[in-house]
C-alpha cells in the first residue's frame, strides 16, 4: 500500500543542454516538513515545479497519493504552491485573495460555504480583523500568510513553498518560521520548503533534502546534514566548516596545518579536511597546541547577537573563521594584524578522501 504523499522515481529535466535535474528520487511521507535546501541553479525550485505539474519531466514519473499524475495539468493535481512572489491581487480585498481559488474552481461551492472555509483560514493565519483590507495595506508578512491561506483553503494534501521567507526581513523570517511549522502541524499537511538558507532548512525541515547540479546529494534529519555531511560539496554549502584541501593517506590527513590522525573518513571525489567554526580555539602564538594548529593572523571580529565570529588569515591567503557563543561565556578579544595558534580536537574533524572506505 501506497504511503507516501508524492514519490519521485528518476526525474530528469533538461533545458536545452543544461541538465536542471538528474535522475532525481525522493518521497516524502504524511504530515512531514521538507526543507530543499542547495546553491542558485541547484534544481530546487525546478523540482517544486515538477512535483507541482509546471514542469514536465523528460525522464522518470511523479506520484501523488499513490497515483500516477506524471502527465496531469497542474490545476488538476490537488497541490497547494506558494509562490516566491506571493503572487496575490492587488485590486482584490485580503478575504477575496483567500477565496479565489474556491470563487473560481469547480467545487460549485456556495457563497456562504467560501465565505467560512475563508474566514476560517483567516483566523488560522492570524489575520482576524484584516478581511476587508487590500493587499496593499498590509506589510509583507501579512501578505504570505494571505498566500499561504488561500493555498489552505483548496484542503490540499501537499503545500509547495518557493523561498516564501525570501522577501521578508529578519525578524519577520523568525516568527514566520514557526509559525509556517505550527500551521502545518495543526492541519497535519505535508510542506515542502525550498530555501537557499542554511539556517531556515535546518530550522524547518523535519528533513532537510540538499541539492546540487541537479542531483539530490544527501537527505536526512536537520542534525544528520548538519553533523555528517555526506560530502565536501554538502559541508561548505552549509558554511558552517573551515575545509582544508590535503592529502588522506591511510588514517593520516596532511595539509597546512601539518599532520592530523584520522579516525573515520568519507569517500569523496577529492581529499578535505573540515572542522566547525564552534569547534576552534584560538591560542598565542607561543603556545604548545595538543592538536592540529594552523597560524593565522586575526583580521577582524563580527557581533551576530548569540554568536561573535572572529577572522583569521592563514599564511597562505585562506581566511579561518572561529565562532564563540555567548552562553559561554564573555569572547576573548585579539589584537588585529598580530598572529595566533588555532587549533581543535582532531576526533571532531569531519574527512573526507579518495582511500577513504
Amino acid at each position: 500500500m501506497e504511503t507516501a504523499v508524492f514519490r519521485l522515481e528518476g526525474v530528469t529535466k533538461r533545458y536545452g543542454d543544461l541538465v536542471a535535474l538528474d535522475n532525481a528520487t525522493l518521497s516524502a511521507g504524511e504530515n512531514e516538513y521538507i526543507s530543499f535546501l542547495g546553491p542558485s541553479g541547484s534544481g530546487k525550485t525546478t523540482l517544486l515545479r515538477v512535483i507541482a505539474g509546471f514542469e514536465q519531466p523528460e525522464q522518470g514519473r511523479v506520484y501523488f497519493q499513490g497515483r500516477d499524475i506524471t502527465n496531469t495539468p497542474a490545476h488538476e493535481r490537488g497541490i497547494g504552491f506558494v509562490f516566491q512572489n506571493f503572487a496575490l491581487f492587488p485590486h482584490l480585498t485580503v478575504i477575496q485573495n483567500i477565496g479565489f481559488g474556491l470563487t473560481h474552481g469547480k467545487h460549485g461551492l456556495s457563497a456562504a460555504e467560501i465565505d467560512r472555509r475563508s474566514r476560517e483560514m483567516i483566523d488560522l493565519v492570524g489575520l482576524s480583523g484584516m478581511e476587508d483590507r487590500g493587499v496593499d495595506q498590509i506589510s509583507g508578512g501579512q501578505r504570505q500568510r494571505v498566500a499561504l491561506a488561500r493555498t489552505l483553503t483548496m484542503q490540499p494534501k501537499l503545500v509547495l513553498l518557493d523561498e516564501p521567507l525570501g522577501a521578508l526581513d529578519a525578524n519577520l523570517r523568525g516568527r514566520m518560521r514557526n509559525e509556517l511549522r505550527a500551521i502545518r502541524e495543526r492541519l497535519g499537511v505535508t510542506f515542502v520548503h525550498v530555501t537557499g538558507s542554511e539556517n531556515e532548512a535546518l530550522a524547518m525541515g523535519d528533513r532537510v533534502v540538499v541539492l546540487d547540479r541537479g542531483r539530490i546529494i544527501q537527505s536526512g534529519t536537520s542534525d544528520q546534514i548538519y553533523d555528517t555531511p555526506a560530502s565536501p560539496d554538502v559541508a561548505h554549502f552549509l558554511n558552517r566548516f573551515n575545509m582544508f584541501d590535503g592529502t588522506l593517506s591511510g588514517n593520516q590527513f596532511s595539509g597546512v596545518f601539518g599532520t592530523a590522525p584520522v579516525s573515520r573518513a568519507s569517500r569523496a571525489d577529492r581529499d578535505v579536511y573540515a572542522i566547525r567554526y564552534d569547534r576552534m580555539r584560538v591560542l598565542p602564538v607561543s603556545a604548545t597546541p595538543d592538536g592540529p594548529a594552523v597560524k593565522a593572523t586575526f583580521i577582524a571580529a563580527e557581533y551576530l547577537g548569540s554568536s561573535i565570529m572572529n577572522f583569521f588569515e592563514a599564511s597562505d591567503g585562506h581566511v579561518i573563521e572561529m565562532e564563540h557563543h555567548l552562553s559561554l561565556g564573555a569572547p576573548d578579544s585579539y589584537e588585529p594584524r598580530q598572529d595566533y595558534l588555532l587549533t581543535w580536537n582532531p576526533e571532531q574533524a569531519i574527512v573526507f578522501g579518495r582511500e577513504a572506505a
